[in-house]
């Protein structure tokens, strides 16, 4: 890499923009349709070298897109087929959840102080009352949340397309760009590898502890004589919500402490205990599979979601990981660290 004093003005202005595009990336709400794209463009670069082996390059780009857009239709298909399904059963009927609810607060007061059951529902009327209290004091929080929600469907379509788009063309000849362009897509290009090997290290990690606390659910548990309600279900929302770093894991706690404190209130402290014991170990283990992908140390991720979070929120977090390993990435490249 040569010289700072020595780097071309079409480089620095790709940082320029680099640096301005993370942050209107934060700042507009877009970092759902850039993953989104990004992920899709990390998938199909995956798939790619194995089709090759019986297809050109362009023509397997092609297929792996395909395939990828017929596996994304098809699971938004089932899911929404298996979201009226279930509403039409039993189980998703809205006044059996609501007693499945009520039970839950039941056996809840039970393990709870007073003063904190108090606030508790007493029964099902009780409890539709709160909940119908609740949506007229929030309608207008709730209809914003539903226009949110809409949004977000959208950009992650968006993005999908865009990066099935940007996968599609053959990206082997680098050496055709002028110089802003060649500059520009190199930035681009680290930043697609950085997400490449922070998701899929947060894959594996999701898989790790997704084993863990199934260990603890299903085995450890029922051997303990401990049966809780649920075990498939809080398994499968530990795999997807742990793929998000440090917010799905307090998201599938939460799911884990509520359900168990519908055993006993010592079971929900055991099960809080379990989680915090196996998440303080796999600090050591995510820092060596995410710190060997991209060159940085736990204190340095932490640190940056830390920051990124007091600037941006909650897409801080999320964006924290990639956007860091892209900066360092960069850095590294220009020789200053």
């Amino acid at each position: 890499m040569p010289p700072i004093s020595k780097i071309s003005a079409p480089v620095i202005a790709s940082y320029c923009c680099a640096a301005l595009g993370l942050f209107l990336v934060l700042k507009a709400g877009l970092l759902v349709a850039l993953f989104s794209g990004l992920l899709l463009y990390s998938l199909v670069r995956l798939m790619v070298p194995t089709i090759q082996r019986k297809f050109s390059n362009q023509q397997a780009r092609m297929i792996a897109v395909i395939f990828l857009s017929c596996i994304i239709i098809l699971m938004i298909s089932l899911g929404i087929w298996g979201v009226v399904i279930f509403l039409r059963s039993d189980s998703g009927n809205l006044q059996s959840l609501l007693q499945k609810l009520a039970e839950l607060l039941e056996t809840s007061r039970q393990q709870l102080p007073i003063w904190v059951s108090t606030y508790l529902p007493e029964d099902v009327d009780a409890l539709k009352r709160m909940l119908t209290t609740a949506l007229h004091e929030h309608a207008s929080e709730a209809k914003v949340l539903g226009q949110e929600a809409g949004h977000l469907i959208v950009h992650l379509l968006l993005g999908m397309i865009i990066g099935s788009m940007v996968a599609l063309q053959d990206v082997s000849s680098a050496h055709q760009y002028r110089p802003f362009s060649g500059a520009l897509h190199q930035r681009v290009a680290n930043l697609a590898d950085m997400f490449h090997r922070v998701v899929f290290a947060q894959v594996r990690i999701s898989l790790i502890n997704t084993v863990f606390t199934g260990l603890f659910l299903a085995v450890i548990l029922p051997l303990a004589g401990v049966h809780l309600p649920l075990v498939k279900s809080m398994i499968a929302i530990t795999f997807v919500a742990g793929l998000i770093p440090v917010v799905g894991n307090i998201i599938s706690n939460t799911v884990i402490v509520i359900v168990s404190l519908s055993h006993s209130l010592q079971m929900a402290a055991s099960s809080l205990a379990f989680m915090i014991i196996i998440h303080k170990l796999e600090y050591f283990l995510n820092a060596k599979i995410i710190g060997s992908q991209v060159n940085a140390k736990a204190w340095e991720l932490l640190t940056a979601i830390l920051v990124m979070e007091t600037l941006f929120g909650l897409p801080g977090v999320v964006a924290a990981p990639v956007f860091y390993s892209y900066v360092k990435k960069e850095l590294v490249e220009l020789g200053l660290v």
